[in-house]
């Protein structure tokens, strides 16, 4: 972070009590408020809202606007202390967006309490609340929430180790059969090779190490929803640590991975039609267990994923290109910022699923862009509210952003098998079909694929197979 924007942050932390991007994540995390949903209660356009996430803007010339702002920023530190519950939220949401409270220099209190909303009075804390909380379990938020990923070489080279005991170097390889298809010099990264058969197992260990020495008590257990692999690098590193894990996925989730999950000690639960749903009512589990939410975007989770981008520019050096998918955004996020600490020119291009563009939108209009609904096979990559620091991180960082449809990607699944005799999970395959889709630009150049994950479940593997003949 450079030290404008720091100033910038520091000073919003001064007028709020925390800078408004990490005021989004906790939102987030806690109350499930999407950053349009948060301008919304604050009473502030999108790009407005947008800008003081970023760190562009520090005061807003609306007072009542900031007076809700603290109000938020109060009600979620009652979410973490235990003062208030989950079943607060969408009373003390509607109190905050109906409050006509200017800021004032005496914090507000934002707990929801009896009584219409929207007049003039400070909001009282919630009597039931305070009771609660002497017997509730304290919900905790994941330290580092909110900060943007940041590594250096130090921090990469601890990082490489502490993945490095569970995490053998991941091979990459040239296939002369799939570079008839590409038409370019074109390597592979196999994380589907790893002890989870996906990349994200690197995030979860180093995660768990981060908190372990940053003096932190060990929560009683972790809690996070998850679209794909998330929920398995939790597991394992759980596991290792001996923490109890629980995972929330939606319906219709990948059996084959839910089985792992368990197998690696996890407790699965089940909720919600789609992926922000479940992480919602994850949110919701932290507040009433006491546990550690732990989101699918969080710094220290791109710090032990950028470990796999290292390994690769070493593998192969001057990549002229990297395709990478796009799902929450800590893979393009780490291939951006390794990039810029080796100062190497490697364009870096996301891929997304045509049915949940919410980061290609993003992309495009330059602010982070949520959709209704995420229609794809390719559930790791089913994101419909994408997070706005990594938004901010993968606009300034990648060249482009390649959408690619069903059929595509069920291609390219099977065109990895028939190529590499490897596996790839649908998300997996995904970076291949973007080179596919992108072949013009590529042809030439060093091109590098990451096959993220192999984590397909038999079901979805036999149709595809089925369809492609």
């Amino acid at each position: 972070m450079d030290a404008e924007l720091a100033h910038r942050r520091s000073q919003q932390a001064e007028m709020y009590g925390d800078s408004i991007d990490v005021l989004a994540q906790k939102a987030h995390q806690l109350m499930g408020v999407a950053l349009p949903d948060l301008a919304e209660v604050v009473g502030l356009s999108l790009p407005m809202m947008t800008k003081l996430v970023n760190g562009e803007r520090v005061r807003i010339g609306n007072t009542i606007a900031m007076g809700r702002i603290v109000q938020l920023q109060e009600f979620a530190d009652q979410l973490i202390t235990g003062q208030a519950s989950s079943d607060d939220i969408a009373l003390t949401l509607a109190q905050i967006r109906a409050s006509t409270t200017p800021a004032r220099s005496s914090k507000l209190t934002a707990q929801a309490r009896p009584g219409a909303p929207g007049d003039n009075e400070r909001l009282a804390p919630n009597p039931r609340a305070s009771q609660e909380s002497t017997v509730r379990r304290k919900p905790l938020l994941a330290p580092a929430t909110g900060e943007r990923p940041s590594i250096t070489p130090n921090s990469l080279a601890y990082a490489r180790q502490v993945v490095g005991r569970h995490v053998p170097t991941t091979p990459a390889y040239r296939w002369p059969l799939l570079e008839r298809f590409t038409q370019t010099e074109t390597w592979v990264k196999h994380e589907n090779h790893g002890p989870t058969g996906a990349f994200k197992v690197r995030g979860g260990l180093n995660f768990l190490e981060r908190m372990r020495v940053s003096g932190i008590p060990m929560p009683a257990g972790l809690v996070a929803a998850t679209a794909g692999n998330h929920g398995q690098s939790l597991a394992f590193a759980g596991a290792k640590s001996g923490i109890p894990v629980t995972i929330v996925v939606a319906e219709q989730h990948n059996p084959d991975q839910v089985d792992c999950m368990e197998g690696f000690g996890a407790e699965v639960v089940v909720h919600g039609k789609d992926f922000q749903e479940a992480r919602e009512y994850a949110a919701g589990l932290a507040i009433d267990r006491g546990l550690l939410n732990i989101p699918a975007f969080h710094a220290w989770l791109v710090e032990g994923v950028a470990t796999y981008v290292a390994e690769f520019h070493e593998q192969v050096p001057s990549l002229d290109t990297i395709y990478v998918p796009i799902g929450m955004g800590s893979g393009a996020c780490a291939h951006i910022l390794v990039r810029d600490i080796l100062g190497l020119r490697t364009e870096i291009v996301g891929v997304v699923a045509a049915g949940a563009p919410a980061y290609a939108l993003s992309f495009e209009q330059r602010r982070p862009v949520s959709t209704e609904a995420a229609d794809t096979f390719v559930d790791g990559v089913a994101c419909r509210t994408p997070d706005p620091i990594a938004v901010d991180v993968i606009n300034r960082g990648v060249s482009r952003i390649v959408r690619v449809e069903e059929d595509e990607a069920a291609e390219a699944m099977g065109l990895v098998h028939r190529t590499t005799h490897n596996i790839a999970e649908p998300a997996g395959a995904l970076a291949l079909a973007g080179l596919l889709a992108d072949r013009t630009r590529a042809t030439g150049k060093r091109v590098g694929l990451v096959l993220t994950g192999g984590n397909a479940d038999l079901a979805t593997l036999t149709r595809i197979f089925e369809e492609l003949g």
